[in-house]
């Protein structure tokens, strides 16, 4: 059983998937000039870094024009947001309660400078409805952001019927921009709700540390025209200023490639059938512990019916009278590698996604987090399962 077997952490971080990161690492070593020098190294860089941005949008099927190259999920989540600071006028954001702290945190700071921001809550199983959203839109309202999937509960929003719900309501009247973090997403779940033509979502924000690429690179797409509120060199039509990232673009267009699920794309599609049929018996082997339950409770209570509404990939559970930390560390020691929650706030004892559906003081202190990835096999859910049971078993669960 390989190391990566017993690594239940993915949400947090896949490990590097080696091939793609040489492979990458040797593309920026052959284009070592500046992308933005017009002599013939930087022409020969710029060359490489076009090549890779088209590979991006024809894997997500977008147009290689909506490709901007950013540092991280965080930044692409930050540039479109903060453009709103560029507006003659201080408006309106409406975020989901289950944003990531990249979105939550920093429209505080957008509060701070004046603007109003309003939380719509998710329902007690995690949901956003876009009848919610619709209401929150006000005339003044210029920022939109529903996430795709959520990081600690894996909840999937249905944000193409948010899109068009934010749409209607604006009624030909000028639309807010309407932002996805798909950093949960990509490699995980279908994107069918990027790229269409008739698509009303405006950006989206992707990572590749999170599907075997290198920590520091992600990309933001764009199908609205934005004025950047950092500015700098200009470099990424002035979306994104600073010398241009030409390793860590190469590997997130070989991995968007290698891992993204689509039609293109058979075996990660069989990959992805694979793993619900798993978590779907993992979970069930969870509930068999005296006390076990899974957060937002409707993916256990009623499996059938939100089968296809959580991502197969994540899994939070609650084992009582086990702090989350407590287990985390258990497993630790025995070799396996999970989370209490979101790594962004591993430094805060907030769980603010958890708070918003509701949960007890009690099953939220003993909350964890068990995600999946490309490298999860059978065997190593079934091991951590079995080990899951001993820990609990020491605490008189089982």
């Amino acid at each position: 059983m390989t190391e990566k077997e017993h690594y239940f952490d993915w949400a947090a971080t896949a490990p590097a998937d080696e091939d793609i990161q040489k492979e990458a690492l040797s593309t920026a070593l052959e284009h070592w000039g500046n992308p933005s020098s017009i002599h013939h190294a930087g022409c020969d860089a710029r060359e490489a870094l076009e090549k890779t941005r088209k590979s991006c949008a024809e894997s997500l099927g977008v147009s290689e024009k909506t490709i901007f190259f950013t540092s991280g999920g965080t930044e692409s989540d930050h540039i479109p947001l903060l453009s709103m600071l560029t507006r003659p006028q201080k408006g309106h954001v409406v975020l989901s309660s289950i944003e990531h702290p990249a979105l939550r945190e920093m429209a505080k700071s957008m509060q701070a400078c004046g603007w109003s921001v309003s939380s719509v809550q998710a329902d007690k199983n995690g949901f956003v409805s876009p009848e919610a959203i619709a209401e929150a839109i006000r005339p003044d309202t210029a920022f939109v952001s529903v996430m795709a999937v959520n990081n600690e509960t894996g909840a999937i929003q249905d944000v193409k019927s948010i899109a068009d719900a934010v749409e209607k309501k604006c009624q030909g009247k000028r639309q807010p921009f309407f932002h996805v973090d798909c950093v949960q997403a990509a490699g995980k779940i279908p994107l069918d709700f990027i790229g269409s033509k008739t698509s009303n979502i405006h950006g989206a924000a992707f990572s590749a540390h999170k599907i075997g690429g290198p920590r520091g690179v992600g990309i933001l797409y764009l199908n609205k025209d934005i004025t950047s509120f950092l500015r700098g060199g200009g470099q990424e039509k002035g979306i994104r200023s600073g010398t241009e990232n030409l390793f860590g673009a190469t590997a997130m267009a070989l991995c968007l490639k290698k891992y993204l699920i689509s039609e293109k794309n058979p075996s990660s599609i069989e990959r992805f059938k694979k793993q619900k049929e798993w978590t779907k018996e993992f979970i069930g082997q969870i509930m068999q512990i005296k006390g076990a339950s899974i957060i937002p409770h409707c993916r256990f209570e009623n499996a059938d019916e939100f089968a296809e509404k959580f991502s197969p990939w994540i899994v939070q559970a609650s084992f009582p009278g086990i702090p989350g930390q407590v287990m985390e560390r258990a497993l630790s020691q025995k070799g396996f590698c999970i989370s209490t929650g979101s790594a962004c706030s591993s430094q805060s004892k907030a769980r603010p996604v958890l708070d918003s559906l509701h949960i007890s003081a009690a099953e939220k202190e003993a909350a964890v987090r068990f995600s999946f990835g490309f490298a999860t096999t059978k065997e190593g859910m079934e091991d951590l399962i079995k080990a899951v049971k001993e820990v609990c078993k020491d605490f008189g669960l089982c």
